[in-house]
């Protein structure tokens, strides 16, 4: 197993922008004044500042994870091999493509070994450009071929670093978003220095690199940044126009890096439809929106040679069901309360009822069946029956797939991003009640407007959609703990505009009938200022022994295996063995294998839970047939699965083939009732005795601590 150990060696105050809103320049008869020129230079020192830090920050977090990968891994100084090895998992298979490309002849032979693959699953030739989101790799690796860097620079550091740039992208979006929603820079300063010392709840790029979300994030974060410019008011229609195409290049390019893009962009959407049903949005940058992702998804289906997935997700079928709905229910922002909200449940039904029939269609006429394990283990995970489903309890044993663990809010709260974050929450989402319910209920009529002017909640357009989408994807996290980096991010963002914002700090002390103009400006400022000192006093040591602390990569087991077969195996070897190190073996030796992690496809996971009855209690030449079916030449056990400990009694991967076979589990515990025991011993265990019954079809050729590798016998 990959582990980390200490290495044995060693090696040679602020200027700010007013709010927008503010009518600093109003006369009371409401005549506006000139701006002074001395304003405007102003203004353009605050927005030289805030563009400075924004870059600055940016960069310092591209470094500072840059540098601690460097630390863990001793990355520049080990071989080739143990660099591809620390690339686990799913991200050594997206990384191989990287380097295939890198490999071939030419651009357009490399191009056709994707298209055209037979050695990601054996015996079936698949397009991987179609399958996996790996346009990234490929655009990587072309322009690696065609610059002048090749000397200066080796493929792998080009593919890192340009990871870890993207996440100065990533912060300079997130900075900006803040700063929009408040006015004032000092916001983004707080939000991206949040964003940075809860780093371990933020992001994990340092040590899951090639990962699809690494690639989609800071895209996603653009792409909010864009809608939050947009739904400002008085825009000019260039701006408008401009924005619009910001946010589709951000959707498009958000959408191509990751395949989980439509289920996010499904909880944008609701957040855009509650507020739309709301009246708390312009309708028509709304029906924008809608648009924009469905030809953004549209556009990446067609680069993906039509995958079918994208066609059957329940993005397009949601957001083609509003805009149909829009159309056959008129009027329905008219009316009184109960008028208004007769019609939203109506439209609500109506939207959901449409949804669900254009999905069912599409997949109808598809034949599609690619997502129906994500929606069988929501359907276990939220309680709606229990399941045998191997690939379902596959998903629910896993930790990341689990509920957000409770130490993760006392890391938060550390920084006092929680309480800051939970403080903005509670008033912002009483704002938004008070203003829902005047818009449903029409009592914003010009009267009752002057009646209460002095005591009227305001919500802008931006800060409300950034109200429900926080709420949202803060429920994707709660539920889901691989989800929370789209959740914590934004809540630095969040956070950090209430701080800086001045209709936060102008409601409260309206409440307190303690507001002056002067007071809410003071306020405004003090808190953030006072939050990043405290922050950067408590963190900055610990963030420089973090820095400090030397690390290397060891894992002489795997590199020992992958020596073995490069050396020892043909080239056109077929290996058998689990998702995780077959990511690996195909990355290190380029031989062929019988199945990988992406598991965004139905054949794949059935041949997953056919190749995993070497762990099972299966006879030996039952499984000696299944893996000769798919190819094999060579199959690897792994004693920590064969004989693991890591999950508790009931989630170990064998005890989750044992019961979708039905038979009885090992080891202390109830069972199902109608499981019964096998009539043979565990594979993985038995075969190592070395019986008559296995030795006919299976051969031992390697062995470490950690890998068994045997090869099969060709029978007639």
């Amino acid at each position: 197993m990959t582990t980390i150990r200490q290495r044995r060696v060693g090696k040679g105050t602020e200027a700010a922008e007013d709010q927008p809103s503010e009518e600093t320049n109003v006369k009371p008869d409401g005549k506006i004044l000139s701006d002074p020129t001395g304003g405007k230079l102003w203004n353009i020192l605050s927005v030289t500042v805030g563009g400075i830090f924004a870059i600055s920050l940016g960069l310092l977090t591209s470094v500072y994870v840059a540098t601690l990968h460097e630390n863990d891994l001793w990355f520049s100084n080990i071989k080739e091999v143990e660099r591809e090895i620390s690339f686990r998992t799913e991200c050594g298979l997206y990384y191989s493509y990287y380097k295939q490309m890198i490999q071939a002849a030419s651009i357009q032979q490399g191009l056709h070994g994707l298209v055209y693959d037979n050695k990601t699953e054996s015996v079936r030739t698949i397009n991987i450009l179609e399958r996996m989101n790996v346009y990234q790799e490929v655009f990587l690796s072309i322009l690696y071929r065609i610059l002048p860097i090749q000397q200066y620079l080796e493929p792998v550091y080009f593919y890192i670093y340009t990871l870890f740039g993207l996440q100065a992208v990533y912060v300079i979006a997130l900075y900006v978003t803040s700063w929009l929603l408040s006015g004032t820079w000092l916001s983004g300063l707080l939000a991206a220095c949040w964003y940075i010392t809860n780093r371990v709840d933020t992001t994990r790029v340092e040590f899951t690199i090639p990962l699809r979300e690494n690639w989609a994030l800071p895209f996603f974060a653009v792409q909010i940044a864009a809608i939050t410019y947009l739904l400002r008011t008085h825009l000019q229609p260039v701006q408008e126009r401009l924005t619009l195409t910001a946010v589709f290049i951000a959707t498009f390019l958000f959408s191509l890096t990751w395949q989980f893009n439509q289920f996010m962009m499904l909880i944008q959407a609701l957040a855009l439809f509650i507020l739309d049903c709301l009246d708390m949005l312009p309708t028509a940058k709304v029906t924008w929106l809608y648009i924009i992702q469905i030809s953004g998804l549209l556009l990446v289906c067609v680069l993906q040679f039509f995958n079918s997935m994208i066609l059957g997700s329940l993005l397009i079928s949601f957001n083609v069901s509003v805009l149909i709905a829009r159309t056959i229910q008129k009027n329905l922002k008219k009316g009184g309360l109960l008028n208004r909200l007769g019609k939203l449940i109506l439209h609500v039904l109506l939207v959901l009822c449409l949804t669900l029939l254009i999905n069912k269609f599409i997949k109808k006429i598809l034949n599609l069946e690619s997502d129906e394990h994500i929606f069988k283990f929501l359907k276990a995970k939220f309680g709606f029956g229990a399941t045998r489903d191997f690939d379902a309890n596959l998903y629910l044993c896993e930790e990341a797939f689990g509920l957000l663990p409770l130490n993760t809010f006392s890391r938060l709260s550390s920084t006092l991003l929680f309480y800051a974050y939970g403080f903005v929450l509670f008033l912002l989402t009483v704002a938004a009640v008070i203003v829902a319910f005047r818009n449903l209920s029409g009592s914003n009529q010009v009267q009752l407007k002057e009646k209460m002017e002095e005591y009227t909640v305001t919500l802008k357009p931006d800060a409300a959609y950034s109200l429900v989408h926080t709420v949202l994807f803060g429920c994707l996290a709660l539920s889901t703990m691989r989800m929370k980096y789209l959740w914590t991010s934004h809540m630095c963002v969040f956070a950090s505009f209430g701080l800086c914002s001045t209709e936060v700090w102008k409601l409260i002390l309206k409440c307190l009938h303690l507001y002056t103009s002067q007071r809410t400006q003071v306020i405004k400022y003090s808190i953030p200022i006072i939050t990043l000192l405290y922050i950067s006093f408590k963190f900055w040591p610990g963030i420089m022994d973090e820095l400090s602390e030397l690390r290397e990569f060891y894992d002489p087991d795997t590199v020992e295996l992958m020596n073995w077969i490069k050396s020892n195996t043909p080239n056109t070897a077929v290996f058998a063995g689990s998702m995780q190190l077959l990511a690996g073996v195909k990355l290190c030796t380029g031989r062929t294998l019988t199945n990988h992690p992406h598991y965004e496809d139905k054949n794949l996971r059935e041949r997953t839970k056919q190749i995993y009855q070497i762990y099972a209690k299966r006879s030996p030449s039952d499984v000696y047939g299944i893996l000769r079916s798919f190819g094999t030449d060579y199959v690897i056990l792994e004693d920590s699965i064969c004989y693991e400990r890591r999950h508790s009694r009931g989630c170990r991967l064998r005890d989750l083939l044992d019961v979708a076979n039905g038979h009885i589990m090992d080891g202390l515990g109830e069972n199902e009732p109608d499981l019964k025991p096998s009539l043979y011993p565990r594979f993985c265990e038995e075969i190592k005795k070395n019986l008559p019954s296995y030795t006919i079809h299976f051969t031992r050729v390697f062995q470490n601590k950690t890998f068994h590798v045997y090869k099969l016998a060709k029978h007639k």
